[in-house]
């Protein structure tokens, strides 16, 4: 930690991580947009036909923040509960978004039952959590059998040039620009180190597999900056919750 913010190490202690969201969350989305040069809304565009879930289903959105990525599951009359650890997150979106059912939850240990989800979704969030394995295991658990995981995360691009200028980007460009429009630039040397030392989309897949997700697949996005990687949990797939059957509402909602 710095005089100009918090700060978190990557040892990814999840309460360190969690005060550095709750002290940007104000201005997150924002400054999201400027350093993504406008590309985060196509991306969770991607992630929203991946998941491919309709009206009388129930999507999980892991790491949600102030609910940007859950927004287009609302909008299309999905019902979906947007999850992650920051209080601070979660207040900012429950102030913009009241319609949105916002829980306050660990990655490693959900607040949810088994088979919970039609489908679970973390977009840039799985590389903050302390432990990427127990969180994948966990998103397994509440999601139906036959259901699906999609995954948005920063990556390794696969041109070596572009790589080598992305990563310049990170290190050099990405601190200076959050210093101009971020109130706690510090948080953003973070977030670039964790892109930085996050594995690439092989290793990714292969932790999949691993924690028992079946059919892994990913598709690039911007030349591999980002990648979406997609699963579904074996078992038979989930029959459709009929129009008068009451969802029973799992976790706790945020303050």
């Amino acid at each position: 930690m710095t005089s100009t913010g918090k700060r978190a190490s990557l040892d990814k202690l999840p309460a360190e991580v969690a005060s550095m969201f709750d002290d940007v969350a104000p201005r997150y989305d924002v400054v999201n947009d400027i350093l993504s040069l406008g590309q985060t809304r196509r991306w969770r565009k991607v992630v929203f036909d991946a998941v491919g879930a309709k009206p009388g289903q129930r999507v999980l959105d892991l790491a949600a923040g102030t609910g940007t990525s859950a927004e287009p599951y609302a909008d299309a009359g999905i019902e979906v509960v947007a999850c992650d650890f920051s209080l601070g997150m979660l207040r900012v979106g429950k102030r913009r978004r009241p319609d949105i059912d916002f829980v306050a939850g660990d990655a490693t240990n959900l607040p949810f039952a088994d088979d919970a989800f039609d489908a679970a979704t973390i977009s840039f969030g799985l590389r903050n959590v302390a432990d990427p394995h127990a969180a994948l295991r966990e998103m397994l658990r509440v999601t139906k059998p036959g259901g699906k995981l999609v995954i948005a995360e920063f990556s390794s691009p696969v041109n070596p040039l572009w790589r080598t200028m992305y990563l310049e980007y990170l290190m050099r460009a990405l601190p200076e620009v959050a210093r101009r429009a971020s109130s706690n630039p510090d948080a953003y040397i973070y977030l670039a180190e964790s892109i930085r030392a996050w594995p690439d989309q092989d290793h990714l897949a292969a932790w999949m597999g691993g924690a028992g997700w079946d059919q892994v697949a990913y598709r690039n996005l911007s030349g591999g900056i980002v990648a979406v990687h997609r699963a579904t949990k074996p078992g038979a797939a989930p029959v459709p919750s009929g129009p008068d059957e009451k969802i029973r509402r799992a976790g706790r909602a945020a303050g």
